[in-house]
């Protein structure tokens, strides 16, 4: 599909945490603005500033924004934790209105959204050869090593992150936690 410029979609959706935004994230991205006409993109966890989610809304919308500079078609939506997901589900239904399809990869997520609306898996929307196997907590926990993160992420996400100096203040704010957390399940 990356090559479509035909919309498929009037109008999709999609809440994710995006940070930081990395290589897995990007194909994902493209490919909400390439099948829609009207791309929505949720910031989830946009009230909560933790070892999970270590940007602010505006840093994470500004990554965003770099990840599409080559799209217009695109809403960023702030989508607050409630920790109460039939909650969650009416305030996202509120928030985003009518969808032509709902995308997400959490299957809790998906048994609060089905009824809602057509739910769809992100790797539905991307082909096999711009897959990239990567997650966030994978990115966080290099970052929080002092290892190579930044072959993680879209380089002009990489420079934005460093410039403004967000490396070092994960590691100074969370960088402990995040490695006591990895030990802690992985064992």
């Amino acid at each position: 599909m990356a090559d479509k410029a035909v919309s498929t979609f009037s109008r999709i959706g999609m809440v994710a945490r995006w940070r930081p935004v990395h290589l897995g994230h990007t194909p994902v991205l493209r490919a909400l603005c390439q099948t829609a006409e009207k791309a929505l993109i949720g910031i989830g966890s946009s009230n909560t500033y933790d070892y999970r989610n270590p940007f602010t809304l505006e840093e994470t919308k500004d990554m965003l924004r770099l990840a599409l500079v080559d799209y217009n078609n695109y809403t960023f939506i702030a989508v607050p934790d409630l920790f109460d997901g039939p909650r969650w589900r009416d305030m996202v239904q509120e928030l985003f209105g009518d969808l032509d399809v709902y995308v997400t990869e959490n299957p809790y997520v998906t048994d609060l959204m089905k009824g809602i609306y057509n739910v769809i898996k992100p790797v539905e929307l991307v082909p096999d050869d711009e897959k990239i196997p990567l997650n966030g907590t994978m990115v966080r926990q290099a970052m929080a090593r002092g290892e190579d993160w930044q072959a993680m992420v879209p380089p002009e996400i990489a420079s934005y992150i460093e410039n403004k100096g967000l490396d070092e203040r994960f590691r100074t704010e969370f960088g402990l936690e995040t490695l006591a957390k990895q030990t802690m399940t992985s064992h």
